[in-house]
Protein backbone atom coordinates (compact mmCIF):
# COMPACT_ATOMS: atom_id res chain seq x y z
CA UNK A 1 0.00 0.00 0.00
CA UNK A 2 1.15 3.35 -0.78
CA UNK A 3 0.71 5.47 2.28
CA UNK A 4 -0.59 9.32 2.15
CA UNK A 5 0.98 12.36 3.16
CA UNK A 6 -0.23 13.68 6.36
CA UNK A 7 -0.56 17.11 7.08
CA UNK A 8 -3.02 19.90 8.52
CA UNK A 9 -5.49 21.29 6.53
CA UNK A 10 -5.88 24.68 5.50
CA UNK A 11 -8.44 25.55 8.52
CA UNK A 12 -6.91 28.76 10.47
CA UNK A 13 -10.44 30.45 11.16
CA UNK A 14 -11.00 27.23 13.25
CA UNK A 15 -7.84 26.83 15.72
CA UNK A 16 -5.84 24.55 13.30
CA UNK A 17 -2.18 25.59 13.16
CA UNK A 18 -0.95 24.04 10.25
CA UNK A 19 2.91 23.77 10.91
CA UNK A 20 2.15 22.04 14.16
CA UNK A 21 2.04 18.27 13.93
CA UNK A 22 1.07 17.61 17.32
CA UNK A 23 -2.03 15.48 17.15
CA UNK A 24 -2.37 14.47 13.80
CA UNK A 25 -4.27 11.84 13.05
CA UNK A 26 -2.34 8.30 11.74
CA UNK A 27 -3.48 7.48 8.37
CA UNK A 28 -4.40 3.84 10.42
CA UNK A 29 -7.07 5.95 12.51
CA UNK A 30 -8.97 6.76 9.13
CA UNK A 31 -8.47 3.27 7.77
CA UNK A 32 -10.19 1.78 10.61
CA UNK A 33 -12.92 3.85 10.77
CA UNK A 34 -13.50 3.32 7.22
CA UNK A 35 -13.45 -0.84 7.34
CA UNK A 36 -15.73 -0.18 10.51
CA UNK A 37 -19.00 2.16 9.35
CA UNK A 38 -21.33 0.07 8.78
CA UNK A 39 -23.58 3.18 6.88
CA UNK A 40 -21.74 5.20 4.31
CA UNK A 41 -22.83 8.74 1.95
CA UNK A 42 -21.39 8.70 -1.55
CA UNK A 43 -21.44 11.69 -3.34
CA UNK A 44 -21.33 12.65 -6.79
CA UNK A 45 -22.03 14.79 -9.57
CA UNK A 46 -24.23 14.74 -11.92
CA UNK A 47 -24.37 16.21 -15.78
CA UNK A 48 -25.68 19.34 -14.41
CA UNK A 49 -23.25 20.05 -11.41
CA UNK A 50 -25.84 19.36 -9.25
CA UNK A 51 -24.46 16.95 -6.23
CA UNK A 52 -25.96 13.93 -5.44
CA UNK A 53 -25.94 12.35 -2.35
CA UNK A 54 -27.04 8.66 -1.36
CA UNK A 55 -26.12 6.06 1.38
CA UNK A 56 -24.85 3.15 0.62
CA UNK A 57 -23.21 -0.27 2.18
CA UNK A 58 -19.36 -0.55 1.31
CA UNK A 59 -16.18 -2.30 2.25
CA UNK A 60 -12.47 -0.73 2.49
CA UNK A 61 -10.71 -3.47 0.95
CA UNK A 62 -7.27 -3.53 -0.92
CA UNK A 63 -6.46 0.56 -0.31
CA UNK A 64 -9.54 1.45 -2.03
CA UNK A 65 -13.65 2.11 -0.77
CA UNK A 66 -16.02 -0.13 -2.54
CA UNK A 67 -19.44 -0.44 -3.22
CA UNK A 68 -22.16 -1.78 -5.15
CA UNK A 69 -25.18 -0.32 -7.00
CA UNK A 70 -27.43 -0.71 -9.65
CA UNK A 71 -26.35 -0.52 -13.13
CA UNK A 72 -29.11 1.86 -13.56
CA UNK A 73 -28.82 4.07 -10.45
CA UNK A 74 -27.98 7.60 -10.50
CA UNK A 75 -24.47 7.52 -8.67
CA UNK A 76 -24.03 4.76 -10.89
CA UNK A 77 -24.53 6.88 -14.38
CA UNK A 78 -23.22 9.88 -12.66
CA UNK A 79 -19.85 8.37 -11.91
CA UNK A 80 -19.80 7.09 -16.11
CA UNK A 81 -19.54 11.14 -17.00
CA UNK A 82 -17.74 12.32 -14.01
CA UNK A 83 -15.88 9.88 -11.83
CA UNK A 84 -14.90 11.99 -9.20
CA UNK A 85 -17.02 11.31 -5.60
CA UNK A 86 -16.69 11.91 -1.78
CA UNK A 87 -17.43 8.89 0.77
CA UNK A 88 -18.27 9.41 4.16
CA UNK A 89 -18.61 7.06 7.11
CA UNK A 90 -21.44 7.12 9.63
CA UNK A 91 -20.26 8.98 12.43
CA UNK A 92 -19.93 12.63 12.89
CA UNK A 93 -18.06 12.84 15.72
CA UNK A 94 -15.10 10.91 14.55
CA UNK A 95 -14.97 12.05 11.10
CA UNK A 96 -13.14 10.36 7.92
CA UNK A 97 -14.38 12.27 4.24
CA UNK A 98 -12.33 10.49 1.26
CA UNK A 99 -11.96 12.39 -2.33
CA UNK A 100 -11.16 9.71 -5.29
CA UNK A 101 -11.96 8.34 -8.33
CA UNK A 102 -14.12 6.33 -8.79
CA UNK A 103 -13.99 3.12 -11.38
CA UNK A 104 -16.53 0.08 -12.73
CA UNK A 105 -14.92 -2.84 -11.63
CA UNK A 106 -15.28 -5.26 -14.73
CA UNK A 107 -11.75 -7.78 -13.76
CA UNK A 108 -13.95 -10.85 -12.35
CA UNK A 109 -11.69 -11.65 -9.42
CA UNK A 110 -11.72 -8.55 -8.08
CA UNK A 111 -15.47 -8.26 -7.90
CA UNK A 112 -15.37 -11.99 -6.13
CA UNK A 113 -13.25 -10.27 -3.96
CA UNK A 114 -15.34 -7.60 -3.05
CA UNK A 115 -18.05 -9.52 -3.06
CA UNK A 116 -16.95 -11.98 -1.04
CA UNK A 117 -15.82 -8.81 1.49
CA UNK A 118 -19.30 -7.39 1.58
CA UNK A 119 -21.13 -10.65 2.35
CA UNK A 120 -18.89 -11.29 5.15
CA UNK A 121 -19.56 -7.74 6.24
CA UNK A 122 -23.62 -7.33 5.74
CA UNK A 123 -24.89 -10.79 5.42
CA UNK A 124 -26.77 -10.55 8.93
CA UNK A 125 -28.37 -7.77 8.04
CA UNK A 126 -29.84 -9.15 4.63
CA UNK A 127 -32.81 -10.67 6.37
CA UNK A 128 -34.47 -13.44 4.74
CA UNK A 129 -31.45 -14.43 2.23
CA UNK A 130 -28.49 -16.85 2.73
CA UNK A 131 -24.87 -15.84 1.72
CA UNK A 132 -25.24 -17.65 -2.15
CA UNK A 133 -28.56 -15.37 -2.86
CA UNK A 134 -26.92 -12.25 -1.05
CA UNK A 135 -23.50 -12.98 -2.87
CA UNK A 136 -25.54 -13.52 -6.61
CA UNK A 137 -27.72 -10.25 -5.79
CA UNK A 138 -24.34 -8.47 -5.03
CA UNK A 139 -22.41 -9.57 -8.26
CA UNK A 140 -24.76 -8.72 -10.08
CA UNK A 141 -24.88 -4.75 -9.35
CA UNK A 142 -22.27 -2.57 -10.88
CA UNK A 143 -18.98 -3.19 -8.50
CA UNK A 144 -17.46 0.44 -7.83
CA UNK A 145 -14.04 1.24 -6.35
CA UNK A 146 -13.19 4.65 -5.26
CA UNK A 147 -9.24 5.23 -5.16
CA UNK A 148 -8.18 7.56 -2.83
CA UNK A 149 -6.53 10.93 -3.75
CA UNK A 150 -7.38 13.25 -0.60
CA UNK A 151 -8.96 12.50 3.14
CA UNK A 152 -9.68 14.47 6.26
CA UNK A 153 -9.69 13.15 9.26
CA UNK A 154 -11.76 15.38 12.66
CA UNK A 155 -12.52 14.41 16.24
CA UNK A 156 -15.54 16.47 16.55
CA UNK A 157 -15.25 17.42 19.86
CA UNK A 158 -14.14 21.01 20.81
CA UNK A 159 -11.32 20.11 22.92
CA UNK A 160 -9.88 17.62 20.25
CA UNK A 161 -11.10 19.46 16.72
CA UNK A 162 -8.45 21.80 16.40
CA UNK A 163 -5.30 19.62 17.87
CA UNK A 164 -6.75 16.67 15.42
CA UNK A 165 -7.65 17.60 12.30
CA UNK A 166 -5.75 15.90 10.10
CA UNK A 167 -5.81 15.72 5.54
CA UNK A 168 -4.40 12.88 3.74
CA UNK A 169 -2.80 13.15 0.43
CA UNK A 170 -2.07 10.84 -2.22
CA UNK A 171 0.58 11.54 -4.61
Amino acid sequence: MVKPLVERPHMPDYGVERDNPDGLLPWEWAEQRLTEARNYWVVTVGPTGMPHAMPVWGVWLRDAYWFSSSTTARKVRNIATNPNVTVTGDSTVEVVSLQGTAALIDDESKRAAMVAAFVDKYLDLAEGTNAAEFASFIGSNAIVRVAPQLAFGMIERPEDFSRCATRWRWQ
